[in-house]
């Protein structure tokens, strides 16, 4: 059956205080593939001013290369633990940068201080006559391009499947090899993807349309994947556009995990939105991490925010997600979540610690504009963005990982025991606990354009679930190990859209 697209603009005011701080415990130890042991932590210090220098940082990244200069003041309310970070000078921001063009690197420059309104509209040459609204189907991530990409982390590779036909359409290297990508993020019109390696701290652009792919070699074809088993060597694949090296703090926690994209601005002419740009965000030596926007199309780094003292529990930004006002959330695997208030010229961050019990291994936002967690022990539990209070759906503890919100439900994998959960989103109650066979490891989910629920099992498929008919999913086949909680479909970004 055919779903339709729903989307609900939110126009509730930029949040300015945080919750009161309740504490936090919890350590992830070996991979975090595997079950978590809780522990001690010491969470972000609340009502204390602490000033980050400024200069150029020489520590030299592990397994990267170049440098970060974002010289940043943090001040905490003395009243509530949210941190407003403002840039407060201009310095370079170096990546390593490879386009799909060439083999060798160029730098980019970030420029701090300078902030670009994301999501706002533009009327081109039509003028009070606009050709199209955004919803109006055209440019909004169309049926007909809809794929959720896969990643295997065992493989160093992403599959690029299509959601009606089911079939694995190609397949592409995420890196030289040893990668472990975990991650990706569909743009809204589902034309390009992001894939972070969380190993070796990389990031790296795939067009989903042969026509946005480039012919670097000049023979006047686009030498690409044809098919799953058709995995053309690393950067000899015309439909990989950019990759990033990130001057990460070096190994497999600190790598880029959390990612989102923002759908760019709306063009009345062209009847859809132009320069997306990408969120993501990595940890850096010295114990800050980076939030980085990027130009979507181009790879241009235009942006850092740097947030000193992350409380992820030793990992980097663990989630990302949009909301309606077009700024990204993030979430630790425990400890801390927030918001970058890209509304705001120049850009702060908000910062929250939750209780204890509530955990963000999986991490969403909802076509209201509210974060979703669901932690490896304890409930599943949303927060409100309005009132900043946390609710618990009861009758729900256990393992959980991935997590996604459709319009009418929040959908969540569950380990120990293996099942699919789906809750009511406005009631924030227990609808069922759904049994998939076989359930291995049940891992990742998202929200394809029609309204289909993915949720991939780690042991190498996933099904494709109408919410109507539960017991009726469908599985789909796929090679490898697969570690992905994130918009692998672009339905996270389609579902905060306006109408």
């Amino acid at each position: 059956m055919q779903k339709t697209s729903v989307g609900k603009w939110w126009l509730a005011a930029p949040l300015a205080v945080g919750l009161t701080a309740c504490g936090d415990s919890g350590t992830a130890t070996g991979t975090e593939s595997a079950g978590m042991t809780q522990g001690s932590t010491v969470d972000p210090p609340t009502g204390t001013t602490a000033t980050v220098p400024t200069g150029t940082d020489s520590t030299s990244p592990t397994m990267a290369s170049g440098s970060e200069s974002d010289g940043m003041t943090t001040t905490t309310s003395t009243t509530s633990p949210t941190t407003t970070i403002s840039p407060t000078s201009t310095g370079p921001d170096t990546t390593t940068t490879t386009t799909a063009t060439t083999t060798s690197t160029t730098s980019t420059t970030t420029t701090e201080g300078t902030t670009t309104t994301e999501g706002t509209t533009t009327t081109g040459t039509t003028g009070n006559n606009p050709v199209c609204e955004p919803g109006d189907g055209v440019g909004m991530g169309p049926v007909e391009k809809s794929f959720i990409w896969v990643p295997s982390q065992d493989l160093s590779d992403v599959a690029k499947i299509n959601t009606q036909t089911l079939v694995e359409v190609a397949r592409y290297k995420t890196g030289p090899g040893g990668d472990s990508p975990s991650r990706t993020a569909v743009s809204a019109d589902g034309r390009f993807v992001v894939v972070n390696n969380r190993q070796t701290g990389s990031s790296s652009m795939f067009a989903a349309d042969i026509a946005d792919c480039v012919d670097k070699n000049g023979n006047g074809m686009i030498d690409t994947s044809q098919n799953k088993n058709d995995v053309r060597p690393w950067l000899a694949d015309e439909c990989l556009l950019w990759t990033h090296q990130w001057p990460f703090a070096g190994g497999f926690s600190n790598g880029p995990r959390g990612v989102t994209w923002t759908p760019g601005t709306w063009d009345y002419d062209l009847c859809k939105y132009v320069q997306p740009k990408v969120w993501l965000g990595y940890n850096a030596p010295g114990g800050a991490a980076h939030f980085v926007r990027v130009d979507g199309e181009t790879g241009t780094v235009e942006e850092t925010v740097q947030v000193p003292g992350w409380n992820g529990q030793g990992y980097a930004p663990y989630g990302g997600a949009l909301d309606p006002e077009f700024r990204p959330w993030f979430g630790g695997l425990r400890g801390e979540f927030l918001r970058i208030n890209t509304d705001q010229n120049p850009i702060t961050v908000s910062r929250w610690t939750p209780p204890a019990n509530i955990q963000s291994y999986g991490f969403t936002v909802d076509g209201d504009g509210n974060p979703w967690f669901a932690g490896c022990s304890g409930p599943v539990s949303t927060f409100d963005a309005d009132t900043e209070q946390y609710t618990s759906v009861p009758g729900t503890n256990a393992c959980f990982r991935g997590i996604t919100a459709d319009a009418d439900h929040v959908w969540v994998a569950s380990n120990g025991p293996c099942a699919l959960l789906q809750i009511d989103r406005q009631t924030k109650t227990l609808v069922a606990s759904h049994n998939t066979n076989p359930c291995s490891t049940a891992i990742g989910l998202s929200v394809d354009a029609e309204k289909f629920v993915w949720l991939v099992d780690q042991e190498g498929w996933a099904w494709k679930i109408d919410p109507d008919n539960v017991p009726g999913m469908q599985q789909v086949q796929i090679p490898g190990s697969h570690y992905v909680y994130s918009d692998m479909t672009g339905g996270q970004l389609l579902s905060i859209l306006p109408m």
